[in-house]
């Protein structure tokens, strides 16, 4: 159990929360929630006492280990995978370096020889000995092969070091999880065992997510920080949604009637306060009046920004066909084999596979990237426009965001861009920053606004919910949801991939694809897709 008693913190004169009281139990987990800098990360630093309170105390209890999921890919660059995994229990890791030294004596001491006596007790008293075995079973687990499990962490992909260091923060089952944005960078099946493995976790698991639908699977309760105070709720977020929408609802019901009994006595005070036979009642009338108070809506430090997808002109019935495209990589392997698919109006399409292929895709159809066999047509009225998972390029000059945005739309009146900018919260002299000095949220939004300035009637989108918040996904996915023209998009994101398609494309590992239309979630569940996947793995 963490027993949080008091606790506020404060950075100079910005205040994150006061006074937080909260209590988190083993066997449950925690989703936290709040917008943009409200302190989520910052919370879970103080729990692992990275950081001091202002005021109040953090209460663990002595012997508890505390595991957090570490963001600096580069750290352990130069240790092997396997290592780093056993790292995630810092007191085994110590005892097994220090036997292997001790071992690599040519000559022992009497004393080493008691050290040595003493480790091995202790390390097997951890379960050492099966510590290798552990480690390489929640690496496979998460997809990590085999042969990558003793190589160097600078041998691996960027998205396997997560990984790596996810299997870290999981070994051993500490007594208290902390996990900051444990889905980012994780394939589909990956999310899906850390899913089953939360629910089924026997010790006390806190998350930050901007995933919903992981939030929905995972969270027996939620704490939602917003007016700088911390709010636990039981349910998961959908539960939390619905709950805090009905007490605001409440509030709002509750004051409207308490307005209209204040008008209701207000008026018969003015009427009869000089009539001598209605005094006493008048009278009566002001001391209820006196007594009835509004309850103080607070709006909500959550913002959400405009996005709607508008356009002129709308494609013909076939808006874009693929026939036989293909793709090989330097060494020939076909990356895309003979892919072939017709886009139709009104077509939502989300494509599957690996990360490589399905940029590769968008690439080629937007003629970013070269072919090497087969053909792809747009219909004549197509206008595209393309949201990079990499947008590295966009931002590399020092012009700020008006200047930036100027250069795809022009608009002859600088405040309806400022205003347009408003909507996408960049607001007041966030207008003047310049775009090489932007967050990953910031710029996600500019391109977002880049996209709705183009007024397109062809979205693309390569995972663009990889560095939004919650309330920034949840408004793109309703103006996907609403944009009246086609998609091709890619994402992680369950609940888009569930609510703003209608077919579905995935990219099998030897370049072919299967293509449905039907909703993502029995897609997903689909026996038939299962057998075709493994049909058209590469050996």
């Amino acid at each position: 159990m963490i027993t949080v008693n008091n606790v506020s913190l404060r950075f100079g004169t910005k205040t994150l929360f006061e006074n937080v009281n909260l209590k988190f139990n083993d066997g449950a987990c925690y989703g936290l929630i709040g917008a943009n800098g409200s302190g989520k990360s910052t919370f879970l630093k103080l729990i692992n006492h990275e950081l001091e309170t202002t005021t109040g105390e953090i209460i663990i209890p002595k012997n508890d280990r505390v595991s957090t999921l570490e963001q600096d890919h580069y750290k352990y660059d130069d240790f092997l995978v396997i290592d780093v995994v056993i790292m995630g229990n810092k007191k085994l890791y110590d005892i097994r370096c220090e036997k292997d030294e001790l071992y690599s004596h040519t000559e022992f001491s009497e004393e080493d020889g008691i050290r040595l006596g003493e480790l091995e007790a202790e390390f097997m008293e951890l379960n050492g000995w099966e510590a290798e075995s552990e480690a390489s079973t929640l690496l496979a687990n998460l997809g990590i092969k085999n042969e990558l499990h003793y190589l160097k962490m600078k041998e691996l992909e960027n998205n396997d070091k997560v990984k790596v260091l996810l299997a870290k923060s999981l070994f051993q089952n500490p007594d208290v999880l902390l996990l900051d944005e444990p889905t980012n960078n994780l394939d589909i099946d990956a999310i899906n065992w850390l899913s089953e493995f939360i629910i089924n976790y026997p010790n006390c698991v806190i998350v930050v997510s901007h995933d919903r639908h992981f939030l929905n699977n995972v969270c027996t309760n939620i704490v939602d920080i917003d007016y700088k105070k911390m709010t636990l709720y039981a349910g998961n977020y959908d539960f939390w949604r619905e709950t805090s929408e009905l007490l605001q609802k409440q509030i709002k019901e509750s004051n409207r009637k308490k307005e209209d009994k204040i008008k209701e006595l207000k008026d018969f005070i003015a009427k009869f306060s000089a009539n001598a036979s209605k005094s006493k009642q008048a009278t009566s009338r002001k001391k209820i009046l006196e007594k009835i108070e509004l309850e103080e809506i607070i709006p909500s430090s959550r913002k959400y920004p405009f996005i709607d997808f508008k356009f002129e002109k709308g494609n013909s019935r076939e808006v874009l066909n693929v026939d036989n495209l293909t793709v090989l990589d330097e060494k020939g392997n076909k990356l895309l084999n003979k892919v072939s698919f017709t886009v139709l109006k009104d077509d939502k399409i989300v494509v599957l596979g690996s990360n490589i292929q399905k940029t590769l895709l968008f690439d080629v159809l937007t003629k970013k990237k070269k072919y090497n066999a087969g053909e792809f047509k747009w219909c004549c009225n197509n206008k595209i426009s393309y949201f990079e998972s990499d947008n590295t390029e966009y931002f590399k000059g020092d012009e700020n965001i008006i200047e930036w945005m100027s250069k795809y739309k022009r608009v002859d009146d600088v405040e309806v861009l400022r205003g347009f900018l408003g909507r996408m919260l960049f607001s007041g002299d966030d207008v003047f920053k310049s775009v090489n000095v932007l967050s990953g949220g910031e710029k996600a939004r500019c391109m977002l606004s880049k996209m709705m300035l183009e007024e397109p009637n062809f979205l693309i989108f390569d995972e663009p919910t990889n560095h939004l918040d919650l309330e920034s996904i949840t408004s793109l996915n309703k103006g996907m949801i609403n944009f009246k023209g086609e998609i091709l998009f890619t994402s992680l994101d369950y609940e888009l991939n569930e609510t703003a398609a209608n077919r579905i494309i995935e990219i099998f590992e030897n370049g072919t694809i299967v293509d449905r239309r039907m909703p993502y979630s029995e897609y997903m569940q689909s026996e038939e897709i299962k057998k075709l996947r493994e049909k058209n793995k590469i050996c």
